[in-house]
């Protein structure tokens, strides 16, 4: 292409028309400007994504660690729940507070007669097994004493 356009024929003469005739950056650089813009705004979108994602997984792995804290917890104390419960737990720890086994109860029967005879329970409390140690046991405690006599459940 070393003639000038003006010695161009036929449709190579129209395509050199249409090219401008000197060098153009003015409809380059908003375009430019535009791509590095759009790229600048995508890096930092992503940026802040990536930071809010990091962010939540790591309060998400605190809950965790505390919901494992808080479930060992709670099984611990439903253990010792379940140890308090036991009969010969329950047995031990109110003898402990001077209770003995109740006599023979008497019932009312839906007609207001008393069915069985009331008896105040006469059994001394048994003291608590001591460990087995070389210490002194302590003496038992005295029995309770009745408050009042025997009650019949009848009406007065």
């Amino acid at each position: 292409m070393s003639r000038p356009a003006g010695q161009l024929k036929g449709r190579a003469a129209r395509l050199v028309r249409l090219m401008p005739a000197g060098p153009s950056n003015a409809a380059r650089t908003p375009f430019v400007l535009l791509v590095v813009v759009l790229l600048g705004g995508g890096l930092i979108t992503l940026l802040v994504l990536n930071s809010a994602l990091n962010e939540g997984s790591f309060r998400l792995s605190e809950l965790k660690k505390r919901t494992t804290e808080l479930t060992d917890e709670q099984q611990a104390l439903q253990r010792d729940v379940d140890n308090f419960s036991k009969p010969d737990a329950l047995e031990r720890r109110a003898r402990e507070l001077g209770m003995v086994p109740g006599g023979s109860p008497a019932f009312l029967n839906p007609d207001g007669t008393v069915r069985g005879v009331p008896a105040e329970t006469t059994a001394e409390p048994v003291p608590p097994p001591q460990p087995k140690s070389s210490a002194p046991a302590a003496p038992p405690a005295p029995p309770a004493s009745p408050a009042a006599g025997p009650r019949t459940g009848a009406p007065a």
